[in-house]
């Protein structure tokens, strides 16, 4: 039973792993982007821990402490040790045998482990680093390694000699057992370096560890408030790139009076437009709109001092502003790219931005909204 417990912790860890694929940039509606950077942190928590038994809830309340020191992979992946430790109690209720009195009982315990941490804030609404509210959820394990069990034992002596009972889970001494658990951070940001904590988390034990025999595995659960400190830089401010000065003119030199030759008339130059469309939540270029990014690539070529603006946009039936703006961010970027690294059209001559889902160029066409538009003239 314990073992298929630890494997369905385990197997839900790695499925939440798969799923922590997350942008790291946050960007503001001037242009101003937020680089996610990897960094340490710390956790200091304090608390109480239900250790589950027989006697009356508020018996089997004790003190509970628990330090962290952990590693942010990305906005959405974490990994902590972690060591939770102090007390934990057992009890026997009222009605036992040759009338003893129900008894509870504490011993002291430090459970060393580690936990593999998910922002699901970051996962599902995608990374800000200026966020106030952040769920994080953890699944991990480790070694629980208990001592002090005097209590239990004096009491055992106690039974033994009134009636014969023997506790057949008693131990004395140090014992240690592997457990696993799960539970839910809640964070509520203070600072760039500080946030305060609210966590719980439930953990499951072997069925010896109460000292008590019940065919099922033991467990304690830990509701703990404390603070988490970045230890470094959390983010990197990268500003929005300064527009390129038009260049300044030759001085004019006025030419010798020459012949007037007949004028030549240049034909017309007609601005050309193309409208990318994307796939809802998505920002990939379609193979049936690739021809259209070649045609903005070919105009540009062929007229070299034409320029191409480039507007993103999301439909307004679709998601909130958080997601909105970055899909309609991230359909412009993917068409500058390929501008730039396939076709060689220089970045001074692309102006691109984003309007989100508070533009919609195609009113009451909501799937046509999920557009890149590409003005080159």
């Amino acid at each position: 039973m314990f073992m298929k417990s630890m494997k369905t912790l385990f197997t839900a860890a790695l499925l939440l792993l798969s799923m922590t694929a997350s942008a790291q940039t946050y960007r503001t509606y001037d242009g101003t982007k937020y680089q996610f950077e990897k960094h340490a942190f710390l956790n200091l928590e304090g608390g109480a821990q239900y250790t589950l038994g027989e006697a009356k809830f508020s018996k089997l309340l004790s003190p509970n402490v628990q330090l962290g020191l952990g590693y942010q992979f990305s906005p959405v992946f974490a990994a902590r040790l972690q060591a939770n430790a102090w007390q934990s109690k057992g009890g026997w209720p009222t009605g036992l045998p040759n009338k003893v009195e129900g008894f509870d009982y504490k011993y002291n315990y430090v459970a060393p482990g580690i936990d593999l941490m998910f922002n699901l804030s970051n996962l599902v609404c995608g990374y800000n680093p200026f966020r106030v509210f952040n769920v994080t959820a953890f699944v991990g394990g480790g070694l629980n390694i208990a001592f002090s069990n005097d209590e239990v034992n004096d009491f055992a002596k106690q039974l033994q000699s009134l009636n014969g009972y023997n506790l057949e889970y008693l131990w004395d001494g140090t014992k240690a057992n592997p457990f696993g658990r799960a539970g839910l951070e809640l964070g509520f940001r203070l600072s760039d370096a500080v946030s305060l904590l609210v966590e719980g988390n439930a953990n499951i034990i072997s069925d010896k560890y109460n000292s008590k025999k019940a065919d099922n595995p033991d467990w304690y659960f830990n509701g703990l408030v404390g603070l988490r400190i970045n230890l470094g830089k959390t983010y990197t401010k990268v500003a929005p790139p300064a527009p390129v000065p038009e260049p300044k003119p030759e001085p004019v030199v006025e030419p010798e009076p020459q012949p007037v030759p007949q004028p030549v008339v240049q034909p017309k130059v007609e601005p050309l437009k193309r409208e990318i469309f994307f796939v809802i939540n998505k920002w990939e270029i379609r193979d049936t709109e690739q021809q259209k990014v070649k045609d903005i690539a070919d105009y540009m070529k062929k007229y070299p001092n034409a320029k191409v603006t480039i507007t993103g946009y999301a439909d307004e039936e679709t998601g909130n502003d958080a997601i909105n703006d970055k899909l309609a961010a991230n359909r412009a970027d993917v068409v500058v790219k390929v501008l730039r690294e396939e076709y060689g059209i220089s970045e001074s001559r692309i102006n691109y931005s984003s309007k989100g889902s508070r533009v919609q160029p195609f009113p009451n066409e909501n799937e046509k909204n999920r557009v890149t538009i590409c003005i080159a003239e």
